[in-house]
């Protein structure tokens, strides 16, 4: 199939001068072969494939540069991107982090698997002691202990106009008492009335406006018992904005008071082999208006949502992963259309297997998405679905599926069809234990 197709040819996503040939190859199909490539000026597609790259270490001892916080990462990825790119290779140890390492292009950030370990240090929140417009690059805390500089922090308030919640993730990088300079300016206003909070709340690993990036072979822990919330659309173990031709192989993301793994306007994602686990929020996020995500061979157990489609999220592969655990499985909604689920174990998740949600009507739905050779056991409340389509969605196939309910059929349902579905294509599911196959709503 098409997505297979596609999917085939994004994984080798982590070898550079593969991606960047493929792509040469797209751009001149008609045009002779660069049979023998050189480094030329100005030419980021066709490179040579050059036997040894910059690699730089980081850790406790016996590295290129030595340390055991975000400082020593975040300075490797600074050097190695000013050089055009390579790797920065995190050695064995435990990392604790008070602000993001922000990911540079075109570099690749290995660990050690399960012997690297960055873990959020616990957050501390206080109140502003002075208002701060929005023209403004300094805050003053109520109380700055445990605020130090260098941390990444979140500022949230209410906007005293709309009541809408305003958020901006900044860095201290100066200070008075309890006096901070940012290091951007704040761009909204953040005034006493609106009940400003300032925490210490960021992403462990960010990427923004940056591509090609390979994050490989680590853990990341989020610390939750000891920070408060932050939700995915701001941050995670790891969170990506307006970025391209991300590769996430090979991690493991835990314990987040928000997401394991985020990526906003993110196009051709590709996370394979990786575990994400015990996040109060979404364990995969696709978020807003991503194209081409792949999600291969993955473990989603025990957070809210496993994977949550977000808005827009198009031409996306989830396959062959492992969803167990969760409030729900898989959720599909708001413009997520032509997507393909397959080949998925989908289990014992509290709310439902699959759902698609109701939003605002059919011209807002997620159509024209296949479900298909997953293997959904024990889904849902003695109540519920295994599979929940809602709203107007329409164009949705369902082929090949084993849904299975071993707790007794009690009032479950395999399939439950809304009233306002149209088109919804049942080809071929093995069905059973269930008090219904389908319940199709009046």
């Amino acid at each position: 199939m098409k997505h297979r197709v596609l999917a085939q040819a994004r994984q080798p996503a982590c070898c550079l001068a593969a991606l960047l040939a493929a792509i040469a190859g797209s751009l001149a199909a008609d045009a002779p072969p660069v049979k023998h490539p050189r480094a030329t000026l100005g030419d980021t597609v066709v490179e040579p494939a050059w036997a040894q790259r910059l690699t730089v270490t980081v850790g406790p001892a016996d590295a290129d540069i030595v340390g055991t916080s975000q400082k020593p990462i975040q300075a490797a990825e600074d050097y190695v991107a000013r050089l055009g790119g390579g790797t920065v290779k995190i050695l064995p140890g435990t990392y604790r982090l008070r602000n993001a390492v922000y990911l540079q292009p075109k570099v690749r950030l290995i660990g050690s698997g399960s012997q690297t370990v960055l873990i959020k240090e616990p957050s501390v929140t206080t109140t502003l002691a002075q208002d701060s417009d929005w023209f403004d690059q300094e805050i003053t805390l109520t109380d700055a202990t445990g605020f130090e500089i260098g941390d990444g922090v979140c500022l949230r308030t209410k906007n005293p106009g709309t009541g809408a919640t305003e958020i901006v993730k900044r860095t201290l990088v100066a200070r008075t008492g309890n006096r901070f300079k940012l290091d951007q300016g704040l761009r909204k206003n953040f005034w006493r009335i609106g009940d400003t909070k300032v925490s210490t709340l960021f992403p462990i690993l960010s990427g923004e406006n940056v591509s090609d990036i390979v994050i490989e072979d680590l853990v990341l822990d989020g610390n939750r018992a000891k920070n408060d919330n932050l939700d995915g659309n701001y941050a995670g173990c790891i969170f990506m904005q307006e970025c391209n031709r991300v590769t996430i192989r090979g991690v493991t993301a835990r314990n987040y008071n928000g997401d394991g793994m985020s990526w906003q306007i993110c196009h051709d994602v590709l996370v394979e082999n990786c575990v994400s686990e015990g996040h109060a929020g979404l364990g995969l996020h696709p978020g807003s208006g991503s194209q081409r995500t792949v999600m291969r061979n993955n473990r989603v157990i025990g957070n809210n949502i496993g994977i949550f489609f977000c808005w827009g999220v198009r031409h996306g592969l989830a396959e062959q992963n492992h969803i167990e655990g969760n409030r729900t499985g898989i959720s599909i909604g708001h413009h997520d259309t032509d997507n393909l689920v397959t080949g998925n174990q989908i289990i014992r998740n509290e709310k439902v297997g699959v759902l698609f949600r109701p939003e605002r009507g059919k011209d807002f739905a997620g159509h024209r998405n296949r479900i298909e050779n997953n293997r959904l056991v024990d889904n849902g409340p003695e109540n519920g679905p295994a599979v929940d389509i809602q709203g107007g969605t329409e164009s949705v196939v369902l082929a090949n599926n084993e849904i299975i309910e071993t707790r007794g059929p009690a009032q479950r349902s395999a399939i439950r069809l809304g009233p306002e579905t149209r088109d919804i294509r049942l080809e071929g599911n093995r069905i059973r234990g269930f008090a219904k196959d389908v319940d199709r709503k009046p």
